[in-house]
């Protein structure tokens, strides 16, 4: 069954782009790592936060990701541009329209 789990991170003012790109940076270890889907997004409306949508082949590979390299280096280059406002579901997907 597919996990899903979408996020929200507050950003400190100015450091939105910043975090968009280090989040965005090429991380062929997600492909490996079973991730199916990860997008990052922005709404003009609200400056401080950056959206995170992730689609994995479960959480247990979602909670295993979190022991790349890759992924613990990139959470510590964002973590100091980060306000601590976080929030987000996860949640096993159940189906879709667009495919059988």
């Amino acid at each position: 069954m597919t996990f899903a789990n979408v996020g929200t991170l507050g950003v400190l003012p100015g450091k939105r782009e910043e975090v968009v790109a280090i989040l965005t940076r090429r991380n062929l270890q997600l492909d490996e790592a079973e991730c199916l889907l990860y997008e990052v997004g922005i709404n003009d409306d609200d400056p401080a936060t950056v959206y995170v949508m992730e689609l994995w082949t479960s959480a247990e590979a979602h909670r295993a990701s979190l022991q790349l390299d890759s992924v613990r280096a990139a959470i510590h280059e964002a973590m100091p541009l980060l306000s601590g406002e976080m929030g987000g579901s996860q949640f096993s997907v159940l189906g879709s329209p667009l495919r059988d």
